[in-house]
C-alpha cells in the first residue's frame, strides 16, 4: 500500500508543478525572442557596442558560403559601414533544451554595402546558453534563400 501511495503522490506533484514547469518556458521563450528582437535591431541603428555588449564572447557566425566569422568580426563589420535599412526576423521558433535553446527562423535584410543595395532572405539557426545575465547567442547559421521569382 505505501508504494502506491508514494506513486499517487510522485504523480500528484508531477501534475502540480507542470504549470510552473510551463510558465516559465513561455518566460524563456518570450526573454530569448526579445533578445532576438533586440539584435535585428542593434544592426538596424548600427550599434556596433550593443552587439559587442550583448553576443557571447565565443558567439560564431557561420554564413552561406561556409565563412565562419566571431563576434569581433561583426562588430568590426558593423563599424565598417555595413548598413541595414531592414533587418527582421520572422516565423521564429523557440525549441527549449534545459539552459540551452535553438531559435529558427527567416531573417529579411535590405540595406547597401560598398555603396551597393541589397534585398536579401536567410534561413537563420541560432543557439543560445543560459548565463547569469539571462540569454546569450553563442552561434548562428544563416543559409541565403533562393530570391524571390
Amino acid at each position: 500500500m505505501s508504494f502506491q501511495i508514494f506513486v499517487s503522490a510522485l504523480l500528484a506533484s508531477t501534475l502540480l508543478a507542470s504549470p510552473a514547469i510551463r510558465a516559465s518556458e513561455s518566460d524563456d521563450v518570450a526573454a530569448i525572442l526579445q533578445v532576438e528582437r533586440d539584435t535585428c535591431a542593434a544592426f538596424e541603428r548600427e550599434d556596433a557596442q550593443w552587439l559587442a555588449r550583448h553576443l557571447h564572447p565565443t558567439f560564431t557566425l557561420t554564413s552561406s558560403t561556409g565563412k565562419v566569422t566571431t563576434r569581433e568580426d561583426e562588430v568590426a563589420d558593423l563599424e565598417s559601414g555595413t548598413k541595414y535599412d531592414v533587418f527582421r526576423n520572422r516565423d521564429s521558433k523557440v525549441r527549449l533544451y534545459g539552459d540551452a535553446a535553438v531559435v529558427t527562423g527567416i531573417t529579411e535584410v535590405g540595406g547597401s554595402s560598398d555603396g551597393k543595395p541589397y534585398a536579401l532572405e536567410f534561413q537563420f539557426t541560432d543557439t543560445y546558453v543560459r548565463t547569469p545575465e539571462g540569454w546569450s547567442m553563442v552561434a548562428s547559421h544563416a543559409s541565403k534563400l533562393p530570391a524571390k521569382p
